[in-house]
């Protein structure tokens, strides 16, 4: 983990302070002081960020690209660690507050894409722009497939504590099955070395809604005997529908939130 927060740290002291250096894998960021939204006129970005979170703008298809450098700056930048960790120490506070049964049926649902493992890296490439360009599916599942995603550290440090504490972890993922094994490669590498199951969309579910699918998946969890006691997602997909557990807790994401899918889950992709 440590590893992880010096590679932020060491992003954003490169994006804000050589620029002129910065490989062409990263995206070039405009250098800016201050509270960051508050620099574009006719568009307040921290108040979008926050009606995007709190899903009251939807239906989006790219961040506004006069909010690309907001982004930029928010994700390689201090607060998007805090913000992550904030809801770790939530979700942990409530943990230790429950006891796992002894049947090993209590578990936790975790999404992996911007929940447990980060695609930072990816979206920080100029032709990705923090979500300012248009998605790009074979590009985003070549990097699935590269299984290269740090962890978050919250979420490992959550992951950590449950571990700890007794619980089961599930991965519930719209990952697609074709790179299964390079989901596991990449979760371990990161980190996240034990689970109960990792659940993978699988080719005839391809086309169901996040919420659709994610709901059915844990309806069949508690069927067989499990009990959610948490469920982490970055998307309100992942946290809305049916069966969604005792607590939900939702990771921050201005660059993904729900809309690169579409309202009808037509993202053509491995990874959702």
């Amino acid at each position: 983990m440590g590893g992880v927060a010096l590679f932020f740290f060491l992003a954003t002291i490169v994006i804000t302070s050589h620029a002129e250096e910065i490989p062409q894998q990263i995206h070039l960021l405009r250098l800016y002081t201050g509270a960051a939204g508050n620099k574009i006129p006719g568009l307040n970005c921290l108040s979008w960020r926050l009606a995007v979170e709190t899903d009251n703008i939807r239906d989006w298809r790219v961040v506004p690209e006069k909010c690309e450098d907001y982004v930029g700056h928010y994700m390689l930048g201090k607060q998007y660690r805090k913000d992550c960790d904030t809801v770790a120490y939530a979700a942990i506070e409530y943990a230790e507050s429950v006891k796992p049964a002894d049947d090993g049926k209590d578990i936790w649902v975790f999404d992996i894409d911007e929940t447990t493992l980060s695609n930072l890296p990816y979206y920080a490439r100029p032709q990705v722009a923090f979500g300012a360009k248009a998605y790009n599916s074979t590009a985003f599942n070549e990097w699935v497939a590269d299984a290269k995603a740090p962890p978050i550290p919250g979420s490992l440090m959550l992951y950590n504590r449950l571990v700890s504490l007794g619980f089961k972890i599930v991965f519930l993922t719209g990952t697609g099955e074709p790179v299964r094994q390079a989901r596991i490669t990449n979760l371990k590498k990161a980190g996240y070395y034990t689970w109960e199951k990792l659940i993978l969309k699988q080719i005839s579910e391809r086309g169901t809604t996040s919420v659709v699918y994610k709901s059915k998946k844990r309806a069949e969890l508690e069927a067989a005997g499990y009990r959610i006691i948490g469920n982490v997602g970055d998307q309100w997909s992942d946290l809305l529908g049916t069966n969604v557990g005792n607590r939900t807790f939702k990771v921050p994401d201005p660059i993904l939130a729900d809309n690169l899918i579409g309202i009808n889950g037509s993202r053509t992709c491995q990874c959702e």
